[in-house]
């Protein structure tokens, strides 16, 4: 019985928690448009380059799945 009271009240803070955080204002801009503080951290185009990444992920299980075809295929004529 405790145990379960101590669930119920640990999700209802997860529930409840949201609503009492909140982030930080933005601070807007200046008279030209520019944001304040100068550019972005990171760049100033907002996004990522993910492209070689996803190459990156796809060749390595592709390979991955090559070595688990080449092993079963060892395996099986065995």
């Amino acid at each position: 019985m405790k145990k379960r009271i101590v669930q119920i009240i640990v999700a209802g803070a997860f529930i409840v928690a949201p609503l009492f955080m909140f982030a930080q204002p933005n601070p807007g801009g200046n008279g030209n448009g520019t944001p304040v503080g100068g550019d972005p951290i990171g760049g100033g185009g907002g996004t990522a380059p993910i492209g070689g990444g996803i190459v990156l992920l796809i060749s390595m299980a592709a390979g991955y799945g090559m070595k688990k075809v080449f092993d079963a295929r060892n395996k099986f004529e065995e």
